[in-house]
Order: structure tokens, then C-alpha cells, then sequence
């Protein structure tokens, strides 16, 4: 995997960390963590931009934060299995993959 690519997943992690921040968060410390984390995948999101086109690195990087913030919420939060919500995640994940799979990667000199 190009190091751009890792660069959107580890970002899309920390998506997941500072989106499940916003909604839990009640200290100082879990506010402090949910900023550190918004600043880490952002970061990381513009990085990658560099080297492949943002259009594509900012859908892979909603389409990952948004499956894996379902995924954590039902399996962290008890938020009710849904078969039709976790095939519909499927789906995103396969146009994720997609994408990933049509974009080349540009030089920066």
C-alpha cells in the first residue's frame, strides 16, 4: 500500500476516535483527545492530497470514517444489528475499494 493510502486509513481512524468524541466526550481529557484527533486525520487527509487527488483521498477517507463509526457504535455502544444497515456499509466499503483501485498516484517533485 502507498504510503498516501495508509496516510487516508490512519486518517480515517482518527475520524472515527474524535466522531465517537463529539458524541461521548464529557472531560477535559476526552475533549483534549477529540481535538488531537480531529487535528491528526485532517492533517494527515492534506498530506495525502499530494499525492493523489483530493476528490477521491476525501471520499475514500468520509466512506472508511463513516463505516467504521457504524461498525464501532454497534459493537461498542449497543446501537442495534442491522442486516440491511451492515450490507449497506458493504456496499460503501466497494465503492471505497473502487475508487482506491481507479486512482493513480501523482509525483510530487
Amino acid at each position: 500500500m502507498q504510503k498516501a493510502w495508509l496516510q487516508v486509513v490512519i486518517g480515517a481512524f482518527f475520524e472515527v476516535i474524535w466522531v465517537i468524541g463529539l458524541k461521548h466526550a464529557g472531560s477535559l481529557i476526552e475533549w483534549s483527545t477529540t481535538v488531537i484527533a480531529i487535528f491528526i486525520s485532517f492533517y494527515l487527509l492534506i498530506i495525502a492530497g499530494e499525492r493523489i487527488p483530493v476528490g477521491t483521498a476525501y471520499a475514500v477517507f468520509v466512506g472508511l470514517g463513516t463505516a467504521g463509526t457504524v461498525l464501532s457504535d454497534i459493537l461498542f455502544f449497543d446501537d442495534p444489528f442491522n442486516v440491511i444497515k451492515i450490507l449497506l456499509i458493504a456496499l460503501l466499503l466497494f465503492g471505497v475499494i473502487g475508487l482506491k483501485l481507479v486512482t493513480d498516484e501523482r509525483g510530487v517533485e
